[in-house]
């Protein structure tokens, strides 16, 4: 096991720091994992020829990309939350569209963007409601995120099954060309937006980067969840800074903080919660809050914080008393089934699964998750199968039953499908539309009843 005073300790410590992810806080044997891959890939026998290499001074920048990805990488797929896409295209972007009619000019920042799927949502709502005005239009829709082999992948915007299972057969036509196993976007969307590397935490020190400033509309969802609260409350400081006046701001289902409004206003949109920049008359005004890296238990020399990051109070990183052995390989659960399934692994997020299922195979989650990974595969008699478990098991997984619906659709089986996505679409009627679903990460029933009904609608009665 690892000692009290082992380099993995400070490593921890300042990977927090410098990502923000406090979601690893208590989570070292998932850290571990992400850690001991780049331990593999570049054949270091340790965790302190690795803290060597982090070091060099020219090595170690390029390294520290790499361990950021690997520890950074996010769930996406196209028009995640879709009460949050009704009101952008039902309110927002109209409403942005009628206030920059003099200038023509529309300024979009979708901050941790991961592989695309949010801000080439955001560019296919943009296009179809400006039509052919858009050529008089100077659009810009930047994508940043930590993250760069996600960035690599926005920009070649080939989407697997995965990143589009909650469109239709018809948006997918319409959005999209088939391209070797996936489907790749078409050039009038992509043209719409660029990307960039960006660590939120340098928008709150003295070098944070100039030209992120004067945005009509930031969406960073799903982001702040893996900060520290304090961290959380001084980035949407720092983004209520960089917007225009009366610009707007989105962030996850899971992540509304009272805290907010001490920097931005609260707007109750149906279904979805967003902020808008205060004006100068308003009582709450935003300030700088800065944020300094969380400090390791019993270390009597945590790391020096990043270049342009500064204190805040020390927050605490709890050690367990079991720490991680550093040969022993760790069991996957669903957090880590996700993540493969993110990265495109599928037949190891499969491998987890049925790990999951011999353990537990009264699980419904997985069988939730293995139904999705090979309906990813393309192993459609597999994912109904999966899919009917995880329903059998739990009649009230709404998320199962609607991806059941999508899954027998997709083998030509109408009726089936119908009735399985109808079912899911009652079912979510009879909840608060607030309701969180369950594996739905931050999905409500309300966003549940909306998909089940499009996609109904999208398909003619047999």
């Amino acid at each position: 096991m690892f000692a009290p005073d082992h380099p993995f300790w400070s490593l921890k410590a300042e990977i927090i720091a410098r990502t923000g992810h406090f979601y690893y806080a208590d989570k070292d044997d998932v850290l571990w994992d992400r850690v001991r891959r780049r331990l593999a890939a570049l054949r270091l026998a340790d965790v302190e020829a690795y803290v060597r290499l982090l070091d060099d001074p020219e090595a170690g920048a390029r390294e520290w990309r790499r361990l950021e990805g690997e520890v950074t990488v996010g769930e996406t797929y196209f028009l995640r939350y879709v009460e949050q896409f009704a009101a952008l295209r039902n309110t927002i972007l109209p409403e942005l569209i009628a206030r920059n009619g003099s200038t023509r000019r529309l300024r979009i920042w979708s901050a941790g963007c991961a592989t695309g799927a949010e801000p080439y949502s955001v560019a296919i709502l943009v296009a179809e409601l400006l039509g052919d005005r858009i050529a008089d239009w100077r659009i810009t829709i930047l994508g940043t995120d930590i993250n760069e082999i996600a960035l690599e992948a926005a920009r070649e915007a080939n989407f697997g099954a995965w990143a589009l299972r909650s469109l239709s057969a018809e948006q997918r036509r319409s959005w999209f060309v088939p391209e070797g196993k996936g489907w790749r976007l078409r050039p009038r969307y992509r043209s719409l937006v660029r990307y960039q590397y960006g660590n939120l935490l340098d928008l709150l020190g003295p070098t944070a980067p100039l030209d992120l400033t004067d945005f009509d509309l930031i969406l960073c969802r799903n982001v702040l969840i893996y900060f520290h609260p304090e961290a959380m409350n001084a980035v949407v400081g720092a983004l209520a800074l960089r917007l225009s006046e009366a610009g707007w701001l989105l962030v996850g289902h899971a992540e509304p903080n009272p805290g907010f409004e001490a920097h931005v206003r609260v707007v109750a949109l149906p279904g979805a919660t967003a902020y808008r920049r205060r004006g100068p008359n308003d009582e709450a005004t935003t300030t700088l809050r800065q944020w300094s890296p969380p400090q390791m238990e019993d270390i009597s020399a945590p790391p020096a914080a990043p270049i342009g990051i500064s204190v805040l109070p020390a927050i605490q990183i709890p050690r367990p008393s079991t720490p991680p052995p550093p040969q022993q390989e760790t069991p996957a659960g669903l957090d880590e089934i996700r993540l493969l399934a993110d990265l495109g692994r599928f037949a190891e997020a499969a491998r987890h699964c049925q790990a999951v299922l011999a353990r537990t195979p009264s699980e419904p989650a997985a069988h939730f998750y293995l139904g999705l990974v090979a309906q990813a595969q393309g192993r459609l008699d597999q994912a109904e199968e999966a899919l009917r478990r995880a329903v059998y098991l739990d009649e009230t997984f709404l998320l199962a039953q609607y991806h059941l619906g999508l899954v027998r659709l997709e083998r030509g089986q109408e009726a089936a499908g119908r009735r399985a996505l109808a079912a899911a679409g009652r079912a979510a009627a009879n909840l608060s539309p607030t309701t969180p679903l369950c594996e739905g990460d931050g999905l409500t029933a309300g966003d549940l009843r909306e998909l089940a009904r499009l996609q109904l609608e999208r398909r003619p009665k047999a």
